[in-house]
């Protein structure tokens, strides 16, 4: 899956969306050679699994569909069996098919979430309407909604009974509630894959965040069969390698590693939002990522930028996400760059 997010006013209508880890563009801009970048910029696990050596024969033959690339993602994921499931290239696959599957109508997707929903579903012809997370009823004119869950970047995680009744609101209009779960793996009981037996529901997932492996470009779309058959047809054969089905399968099966990054994942996330919150800023996120809205936060970003630590900016709402370091020596490179950055503001302020 690719990295989530931009805030783009205009994103429906765009075709191209900004999104993190362009470091070749921040290279440009502001004169630091790409090398010498600390990329914060993506909410992507940068202590990736460790895939073990690829076969021969996942470079040399076709992928074999018929193997159990489904039925592995659906005991990781707990979705109700393989035919549920349909693996594809990166949800981002799934998300530029489906809205022309889905009958058109009214659909809503929160102002700042992932970028790309709006555009896709605004070229299949569907009216996007803004979609507040907090309502407990749909308002009605809405027939399908979109939802990250928990949401990159804000981290806004909605429970599953919550979506359920949203589900059941849509459904009985004859639409569709598509729940994107890309940031879901560190909180597994809160997925919504068992439940993808239900028509009307669909759950994007990806190895790309949790397990770091966003190269690999696998994705995977849970719902009824029939659509899925219908989503499978429109994508065509092939859409995932074999030496990605190799890399995801073995990354499923190792539970140890699993419970291992979780841990990890929470006191590295904790330490980073100690780091921010020492400055005052309010923090919201997950396990892999830290977003804030602060006043402060798009000079924050720029202050960053130019010691060469890249950031995620979202423009409109002048909001910033930051991903976290991979090794000590990245840590120690971010507090000092903090450091300096805070201190340049208050300067900047007459502080």
């Amino acid at each position: 899956m690719v990295d989530h997010m931009a805030d783009h006013p205009s994103s429906a209508a765009n075709d191209i969306v900004v999104h993190g880890g362009n470091l070749h563009e921040a290279a440009e801009r502001y004169g630091i050679p790409y090398a010498q970048w600390l990329d914060l910029s993506t909410g992507i696990n940068p202590h990736g699994y460790p895939v073990p050596p690829v076969p021969a024969d996942a470079w040399r033959r076709l992928p074999d569909e018929g193997d159990d690339f489904a039925a592995c993602a659906a005991r990781y994921y707990r979705a109700p069996d393989a035919a549920h499931v349909l693996p594809v290239a990166g949800s981002q696959a799934a998300i530029r098919a489906l809205p022309a599957l889905l009958p058109r109508a009214s659909v809503g997707i929160a102002p700042l979430t992932y970028s790309e929903y709006a555009p896709a579903f605004a070229r299949a012809g569907h009216r996007v309407a803004p979609l507040d997370v907090c309502c407990e009823r749909l308002p009605d004119a809405l027939t399908h909604a979109i939802v990250a869950n928990p949401n990159n970047p804000t981290a806004v995680h909605l429970s599953a009974d919550k979506l359920l009744r949203w589900h059941a609101q849509l459904r009985a209009r004859g639409g569709t509630l598509l729940v994107d779960e890309a940031f879901a793996d560190t909180m597994p009981e809160a997925s919504l894959a068992a439940s993808t037996h239900l028509d009307g529901l669909i759950v994007l997932r990806s190895p790309g965040k949790f397990f770091g492996l966003a190269g690999v470009r696998a994705g995977f779309a849970l719902g009824a069969p029939a659509l899925l058959d219908t989503l499978r047809r429109t994508l065509g054969a092939w859409t995932v390698g074999g030496p990605a089905r190799h890399a995801v399968k073995a990354a499923f099966a190792d539970q140890a590693w699993q419970r291992q990054m979780r841990a990890r994942l929470d006191g590295e996330s904790a330490r980073l939002a100690e780091r921010l919150r020492a400055y005052g800023f309010a923090i919201h996120g997950t396990p892999l990522f830290a977003w804030t809205d602060d006043a402060r936060a798009a000079a924050l970003h720029e202050a960053l930028a130019r010691r060469g630590v890249w950031t995620r900016l979202f423009t409109a709402s002048g909001s910033v996400r930051f991903g976290l370091p991979a090794s000590e020596a990245e840590w120690t490179r971010f507090e000092a760059s903090l450091r300096e950055a805070m201190q340049a503001l208050d300067i900047a302020r007459g502080g």
